[in-house]
Order: C-alpha cells, then structure tokens, then sequence
C-alpha cells in the first residue's frame, strides 16, 4: 500500500470493508443518542462512502452493527466523492418529505486506506491528496414534521439542488484500479468552481429574495485552502463566514462525504457557547455546499433554529 501505484486493492479492501461501518456505527450511535428516541423508530438508512465497495454493501453491516430493524430501508451510495454530503442530505430530505413518520438516519463513513500511497517525484498531485485528505464519519437524522415534545430540531432543510459545472469535464476524477482509488485534479478547480458559485447562488435564493451573501450562515465543502480562498474572494465574503469551515479542515482535514456534516456539527455548537440566538451564527438563512467529481455541485438551502425556545 505505501509503495506508489504498486497493486494493493485486496489490502486495501480487507481494511475499509471492515472498518467503514465499524466508523460509522460510532457517529450513528451518538446521533441517535442525541436524538433521544428509540432506534425502532428509524424507517431508512442512507449509506455514503468512497472507501471502498462491497456485497452486501456498508449500509448492510452498518444496520447489523447498530441492530437496527430488518425492515429498515436502506440506501447505499459508494464512489460518489466530496459533494455527497449534500446528495444524502437530499435524498433524505425527498425521503422524509414523501412517507409520513419517517426518520432517515444517514451516515457518511470515510477512510483514506484506499487512497493512501507513498509520494513520486512525477506525480505531485498525489502528493497533494495525501496532504489535505483525512479519516472520519458523521451522522444525523433527518424528518419532516418534527414531534417537538420529544424531538429538537437543530436545521430545517428548506431546498436542495445537483448540477454539473459547465466546461468542467475531467477537472476532478476518481478511479478505482488494482493500486486503490487514484484521484486527478485539474490546476483549475478552485477557478471553475469559484466562477460558478455566484449562480447556483442565484438560483438556490432568488425564490427566498435574498442576494446578500454575507447575511448567510456558510457550510461548505472545504476541498481545499486554495477553493476556499477564491470563493470568499469572489463573493466578496467576510473573513469569519468560513470560519467553522475552515476550522474543520485544519483540523480534520478534507473528509470527503462527512466534511459538512462535522462543519454543521461545528456552526451549532459554537452559536450556543457563543449565545448566538439562532444555531445557524444567529443568522435566519444558510447554505450548505458540497463539491465535486463532475465537477459536481450540491447547493443546500437551510434555515436555522432558534437556540432559546
């Protein structure tokens, strides 16, 4: 596995078949504690992860680990890459909208053992993915009508939207090949992307009449510094709008799938011990974003919770 491009799939494979559900099965368990009700009451499982893939898949082990019921439905969503942190919140979000009582529970789980390679001279590139990407998992679960006697809502989902970038064609790939999952990215990506934002923007807010986006809450995919910096820069944000981004990346690194889960974590947790009046920094609106192989983008319109009821 350390020697670079050399075969290691099965290695790699024993570890992250194993290792994915037992990782997620510790961020679904705090979730559902936090929850506070009975894990009967869960009615689908949505599954996503990178790392790996198998039959029957993580969304299989995972319910087996957590004892959930054998009617539980399940989703499993393998090689999907960074922007489906916000594919699962969609998905669950159709989900719950469209069976009544439902309690999605969903999980992203992902470990960098089917990335990890040892550096070459020629290959920079890989280099740079060793550097940035990390281990991790995160959960939450997700319904529409909340029975607030006995549930606290932390985030409203209010719209959420997939398109593929315009003229972005091969600006990030993943390949799963004898030597593990091998990425490709393009010099171009924080461009591409940072070009674009304005418009899914547009898009996602025009219905809700908001253009200022500085009087959001922001959750984005930190997929790198360098993204970070052209999108703030673009839009002309202030500095401590990514800041719970930010602090994720540094120090969790790019997880994949579960980055916005761990940065949603972080946004409601620092608006209480900061007395924020709402969990979204005290503001009404937010966006969630998650970027891609495609070059793909999930834009997540959310409306934040009173932290005082």
């Amino acid at each position: 596995m350390c020697e670079y491009m050399a075969p290691s799939l099965d290695a790699r494979q024993d570890i992250v078949v194993v290792e994915v559900p037992r990782l997620g099965k510790e961020a679904a368990s705090k979730a559902i504690k936090e929850w506070g009700q009975p894990k009967s009451k869960i009615t689908h499982l949505v599954v996503c992860t990178t790392s790996g893939v198998d039959m029957p898949g993580a969304d299989y082990q995972l319910s087996k680990l957590l004892g959930l019921r054998p009617s539980v439905k399940r989703l499993m969503m393998y090689q999907q890459g960074c922007f489906a942190g916000g594919t699962v919140m969609r998905l669950a979000k159709d989900l719950a909208e469209n069976n009544a009582g439902a309690r999605v529970l969903v999980v992203c789980s992902e470990i960098t053992a089917v990335t990890f390679r040892g550096p070459a001279d020629t290959h920079l590139d890989s280099l740079v993915g060793q550097a940035l990407f990390g281990d991790g998992a995160g959960a939450m679960i997700i319904g529409a009508d909340p029975d607030i006697t006995v549930e606290r809502p932390l985030f409203q989902i209010v719209s959420a939207a997939q398109t593929i970038l315009p003229d972005s064609h091969g600006a990030i790939d993943g390949h799963l090949r004898e030597v593990g999952l091998t990425f490709h990215l393009l010099k171009d990506v924080p461009g591409l992307i940072s070009k674009n934002i304005e418009k899914s923007l547009d898009e996602a807010f025009k219905p809700i009449g908001i253009t200022d986006w500085n009087s959001l809450f922001w959750i984005a995919h930190p997929g790198g510094p360098a993204i970070l910096d052209q999108v703030e820069a673009k839009l002309g944000l202030k500095e401590e709008k990514l800041k719970a981004t930010r602090h994720v990346l540094s120090e969790y690194g790019n997880m994949s799938s579960a980055c916005v889960l761990f940065i949603l974590d972080e946004m409601r947790k620092k608006s209480l011990e900061e007395g924020k009046s709402t969990t979204g920094d005290g503001l009404e609106w937010g966006v969630l974003f998650g970027f891609g192989p495609g070059l793909t983008v999930e834009t997540v319109v959310l409306h934040s919770i009173p932290t005082t009821v």
